[in-house]
């Protein structure tokens, strides 16, 4: 795959990211229950935790920007663009990996809208990985 598919496909799901996120800082802010599939209650479960800040800081507000810095390596010179994004998508993998484990071990629900964020920035660590492994 071309660099700049790769950069492309970085794009576009750290656009899709920011919605997520967006969505998640405003139902936040706005005090409303997140829309949820199914039903349930685990989404509001997960966003009203203990969990859902860190330091006083909305969990969805460290997403926004996150995302937001992803996507702003698209402009950084090439290299360092590259290892840039990786190592972003890669702290944020890992941030992703222990939400998900509070998510099942403490807070004992799961919140769809906070799958579909790891699942995007798993996604983002692949492709941003692949850009760096990438051989001209």
């Amino acid at each position: 795959m071309s660099d700049r598919r790769l950069r492309i496909a970085t794009a576009l799901l750290a656009l899709v990211g920011l919605a997520i996120a967006g969505y998640l800082t405003w139902v936040h802010y706005a005090g409303l229950e997140p829309v949820c599939v199914g039903g349930g209650g685990g989404c509001e479960k997960v966003q009203s935790s203990k969990w859902a800040e860190l330091a006083g800081i909305p969990v969805a507000v460290l997403g926004l920007g996150g995302y937001a810095a992803i996507l702003a390596t698209l402009a950084l010179p090439e290299d360092l663009g590259r290892s840039a994004a990786a190592f972003l998508a890669l702290v944020g993998l890992g941030f992703s990996a222990w939400l998900t484990y509070v998510e099942l071990a403490k807070i004992d629900a799961i919140c769809q809208w906070c799958v579909a964020s790891a699942v995007v920035m798993a996604l983002l660590a692949v492709v941003t990985v692949t850009r760096v492994l990438r051989v001209d």
